[in-house]
């Protein structure tokens, strides 16, 4: 029996370089990700957390794959109680252009059986991403309020 998995995929009006900048440059994460800033060198094997403004440490992983602007891989889990005994499953992005559109295809899986991280993610990444879409093609982050996500604390 195959691993649950998230797929998301959307267009975003700009170019493969842009969204890959806007994948990894942390300052810029912070715009879209409810002020979370993404830290890592991506390089493979190298870590990868998510840091909030306060400096803590929320969900951290390890780079699998970098390879700008196309592809980029990396394993991470919330370090919170409620997710220590699953395994970090891994979201692979892919960045396709199309003219002036780029199709940016996510797919998160190797999540554990029964995965409450999964509900978490399948919440989570619509609304991060569809703030990415709006910032790059606008300007402006959209302004979601975190409550309405419902994570299980």
């Amino acid at each position: 029996m195959s691993k649950p998995e998230f797929v998301y995929v959307t267009y975003i009006e700009t170019t493969v370089e842009k969204l890959w900048q806007a994948l990894t440059d942390g300052d810029f994460t912070e715009r879209y990700w409810f002020g979370v800033h993404l830290r890592s060198d991506w390089k493979v094997g190298s870590s990868f957390e998510m840091v909030r403004g306060d400096g803590s440490v929320s969900d951290a992983g390890k780079v699998v794959e970098c390879d700008p602007p196309r592809r980029l891989a990396y394993t991470f889990l919330n370090l919170s109680d409620t997710y220590k005994n699953e395994t970090p499953p891994l979201a692979t992005f892919e960045l396709e252009p199309y003219g002036k559109l780029v199709k940016l295809t996510l797919t998160h899986r190797g999540f554990s059986e029964g995965s409450k991280f999964l509900s978490a993610v399948s919440k989570g990444w619509p609304a991060i991403l569809s703030s990415l879409k709006s910032i790059l093609e606008t300007g402006q982050p959209l302004d979601i309020p975190y409550a309405a996500l419902k994570f299980e604390s």
